[in-house]
């Protein structure tokens, strides 16, 4: 039977279920006023096997339904037609004032239930009973009026329902949302998912269908970051058996206690109308309090429906069974088989270097390619560097909170150093290009669960060029350089380091993010001997950032002045290390010589003579920016004698011996 055909049989069913009432309300009013009997015997039967013949499809009608949905008795039922009928039918008010003999009563009561209808129980509008407890009616007892005399109104839900219009709860269409995934412009469905999640939606479904046979759902903790995924997986489960997904954000549960639970039940009577499950969104539940926490948790345990919680981590403290989920983007190779889908031929052999850096979902990779391919049209945009600029946008926002993005604009050509020490460099590059071929298709990540990441320690005095090496390397990958803030991540509070550490390799994960620790030993210096509670959860902070930093899968670089201060387990962990020795003379000639850029004014420079100033990169830079503006301020170029006067100054902030020899121009 199709949606018309059904809904056709539902009103004639209602049609006859009507007549049926009213002729027992007639009934009761002759008999009540003492009226001469008009209603046949024979009419009532010839309706109520109206009602019977409509019953006998399949499914059958709304009302009967429902009845059997939540365990309505013969009466029940009545009574729930008869509150109904009055929004239903007009003339359903005159009879039942007429049937209770009072013109102050044009409605239904309990009292005329027990009169008109068979087999009446008095136990029925307990509120243990299901239509007070699933709200199907609603009693408005005024004052000291009993109740048996007062008011009952359907709730308007279930008149819809009965009407044969199924639609979500108006009261909770407030707090959720459908959960709809994103759908690619001109696309009718959702791309497929890759076998590695959809292995995951079957394992969800199988789960659900075997708890449906005994009616008792544990909770789906779905595990991992990545809450595009998560999301998508829900939904294909959801659409695979059935069930309308909806999306509620923990923060919306009702504070107090009559509140939510009067959510609990509303909710729990959707899922049987509808039915229905819920995504309870996880972006808000590592930080909730712990009365938020508490509340989330008297929902989960007093509701019986299907849900699903959207976890970073596993345990959710919940009494509740739950079963967990471990929620991952595609493989590489399956996000290269989306590039390639995605992007439709077009920039295909561009996939290999977008999976080698960017970890991204499946909507996210759809997207980037839909708006690329919208950018390509212009031709003077290369699609080459729209791609990848793409890719940097969709990962940069969730780590400007958490670090400063250094604007990159060194290259090779500004770094001075040793043979040796470039060639490393050179490394770090070629590793962060290739891991794509080493890690996948030449099966090194099938032998690895860490260590995938690409870690370099550059190591010196300050001054020696290792923020411009961590600029170099930047400016080569075309990656995003976020300097780390020890202020926004180091807390006095126990378990927040953790926890802002987390999040900023969290975000860092998806790519296109270099990390940049400077003066890293603040953050991993040497564990301690504990001799209190500081030096324990001190080594707790340490332990938690060298797993992480293990774990990482991407670039991450730290600087150091103090090299011997960091923790021996840490520099186990490096994949460089790189030492930026003081320049010699020769080096500092070739910084002097690259000092000024080809547009600023000099004269007369001796650049041999200026070499032998025993000074770092860095201190080289300050003399020549400050002599810049000397020479600004009187007018000339950059001369010799300029250059030694702020080299003078230079020495001074360094708190170095002068020898006037040197600065004699």
């Amino acid at each position: 039977m199709n949606a018309e055909e059904w809904l056709a049989n539902n009103n004639q069913y209602l049609a006859a279920a009507i007549q049926w009432l009213k002729l027992r309300l007639n009934q009761v009013a002759e008999f009540t006023t003492g009226t001469p009997p008009t209603v046949k015997p024979e009419a009532i039967a010839t309706a109520a096997a109206a009602m019977v013949r409509a019953t006998a499809s399949d499914p059958p009608p709304a009302l009967i339904l429902l009845s059997q949905q939540f365990g309505l008795s013969q009466f029940e039922q009545a009574i729930l037609l008869l509150c109904a009928a009055m929004e239903l039918d007009t003339q359903l008010a005159t009879l039942c004032a007429q049937a209770q003999d009072n013109p102050n009563r044009p409605y239904p009561t309990f009292a005329l239930a027990l009169t008109c209808f068979d087999s009446p129980a008095w136990d029925t509008l307990s509120p243990e009973r299901p239509l007070r407890h699933w709200r199907l009616i609603e009693i408005h007892q005024a004052g000291a009026q009993p109740l048996t005399t007062s008011p009952l109104r359907a709730d308007e839900r279930i008149v819809s329902y009965l009407k044969g219009l199924n639609y979500l709860d108006d009261r909770l269409a407030t707090l959720v949302v459908p959960l709809d995934p994103w759908k690619p412009p001109g696309f009718d469905a959702i791309p497929s998912l890759p076998p590695s999640q959809q292995s995951v939606v079957e394992a969800i479904a199988h789960q659900i269908q075997q708890s449906a046979q005994t009616s008792t759902f544990p909770v789906l903790q779905l595990l991992g970051s990545d809450t595009a995924s998560k999301q998508l997986i829900a939904w294909e489960a959801c659409q695979k058996i059935g069930l309308r997904p909806y999306r509620l954000s923990p923060d919306l549960l009702p504070a107090q206690i009559a509140g939510l639970d009067t959510l609990i039940k509303l909710w729990q009577r959707e899922s049987y109308l509808l039915p229905l499950a819920l995504y309870l969104d996880g972006r808000s539940l590592d930080d909730m309090s712990p009365s938020s926490t508490a509340i989330l948790h008297r929902f989960l345990e007093r509701s019986h429906g299907i849900f699903f919680v959207d976890v970073r981590e596993t345990g959710l403290g919940c009494d509740r069974p739950t079963i967990t989920f471990d929620i991952a983007k595609p493989t590489t190779l399956e996000q290269r088989e989306a590039w390639a889908i995605a992007l439709n031929g077009h920039g295909e052999n561009h996939a290999d270097q977008l999976v080698s850096q960017f970890h991204l979902s499946l909507p996210e990779i759809w997207k980037i390619a839909q708006s690329t391919q919208a950018a390509a049209k212009q031709p003077h945009v290369s699609f080459e560097d729209q791609l990848w600029q793409s890719c940097l946008t969709t990962t940069r926002p969730k780590l400007d909170t958490l670090a400063q993005r250094l604007d990159p604009k060194a290259t090779w050509n500004d770094l001075v150093l040793p043979d040796e020490e470039l060639d490393l460099l050179h490394q770090v590059t070629d590793q962060v290009r290739q891991r794509s071929i080493v890690y996948d298709d030449w099966g090194f990540r099938q032998r690895m669960n860490r260590g995938l990441g690409v870690s370099a320690l550059f190591a010196g005095e300050s001054g020696t060029g290792k923020t411009m090496a961590a600029e170099v390397i930047a400016n080569d990958l075309k990656l995003n350089l976020y300097r780390i803030d020890l202020s926004s991540v180091v807390s006095k509070y126990i378990g927040e380091t953790e926890k802002n550490l987390r999040r900023l390799f969290d975000a860092a994960e998806d790519g296109g993010a270099i990390l940049f620790f400077d003066e890293a030993d603040a953050l991993f210096g040497k564990r301690s001997e504990v001799k209190d509670s500081h030096d324990r959860y001190a080594n707790i902070e340490i332990n938690y950032l060298l797993q992480r930093i293990e774990s990482y899968q991407g670039l991450a670089i730290l600087t150091t002045n103090m090299k011997n201060s960091l923790d021996t387990a840490f520099m186990r962990r490096l994949r460089f290390i790189i030492t930026f020795p003081f320049p010699g003379i020769k080096e500092r000639r070739t910084m002097w010589q690259k000092a000024f850029p080809a547009k600023t004014p000099t004269q007369g420079l001796d650049c041999d003579r200026l070499a032998k100033l025993n000074l770092a990169g860095g201190n080289i830079h300050s003399i020549a920016l400050n002599a810049a503006f000397l020479a600004a301020q009187a007018g000339t170029p950059i001369t010799l004698p300029l250059l030694l006067k702020a080299a003078r100054t230079e020495f001074y902030k360094l708190d170095r011996p002068i020898n006037e020899a040197d600065f004699r121009p």
